[in-house]
């Protein structure tokens, strides 16, 4: 997830960056968070390159927050907008730009929390993570790289979309146990699949995109094909 933010004063910047990299930390959401003194320094690497989610202060000397997300939404209608300000006085303008929610300085944590409760609302699949031990450390791992999951003789030997492997020493249902959303199947006794990655279910198999096929117990397959239709109607496919 790609976040920016957007004040003139460096000792809010950081404040919030570290409030921010706390709440990533908590839902388990890997962040990268970009910090700008100007609005015009902002639009102009936007327009590079999309950010998921962005907090805009208001008042920024001669700078004006609500211009600089008019400017933001003529080339990017979809990211979260997140007004920081000393004052709820633009409310409606936040309506205007399809602001998702205003920060109102001196915020509480608590404030921030229930505002990436939120957030995490619009991102269902996207960016978190576990951490795996495996055998060189402990791997930080996104959920959205595993392709699928196999346990053989006491270890889980995770494949990932990138074409690597890592092997973790832990039990198949400690490994299962973190991955708490609806992507993944349980296809067998000890066999996982993201279906992010997944093109068809045939009945018997998953076709993964890159050709594999992960097979589904032949009791599991009814709700196999039942999670799939969900799963590809939840994301709008």
């Amino acid at each position: 997830m790609r976040i920016a933010i957007v004040d003139d004063i460096a000792s809010e910047r950081e404040t919030l960056k570290k409030r921010i990299t706390g709440q990533a930390v908590r839902l388990s959401l890997d962040a990268a968070i970009l910090d700008y003194t100007s609005g015009p320094d902002f639009l102009s690497d936007a327009r590079k390159e999309h950010f998921d989610l962005v907090f805009l202060d208001i008042y920024m000397g001669s700078e004006n927050g609500v211009d600089m997300a008019e400017q933001l939404r003529r080339f990017d209608k979809d990211c979260l907008l997140v007004f920081t300000t000393v004052s709820p006085d633009h409310a409606l303008d936040g309506f205007r730009v399809r602001a998702l929610h205003y920060l109102v300085k001196p915020y509480k944590e608590t404030d921030l929390a229930a505002l990436f409760d939120e957030i995490a609302k619009h991102f269902p699949i996207m960016d978190k993570y576990i951490e795996i031990n495996a055998a060189g450390g402990i791997v930080r791992l996104r959920l959205q790289d595993i392709l699928y999951a196999e346990h053989y003789q006491h270890q889980v030997y995770i494949y990932s979309a990138a074409g690597g492997q890592i092997v973790a020493r832990l039990t198949f249902r400690k490994f299962t146990a973190s991955l708490t959303d609806g992507r993944f199947f349980l296809c067998s006794r000890g066999v996982l699949v993201n279906m992010e990655h997944a093109k068809d279910f045939d009945g018997t198999d998953f076709i993964l995109k890159n050709g594999k096929r992960i097979s589904v117990s032949r009791n599991l397959a009814k709700a196999a094909r039942m999670a799939f239709g969900d799963f590809l109607f939840g994301r709008g496919n």
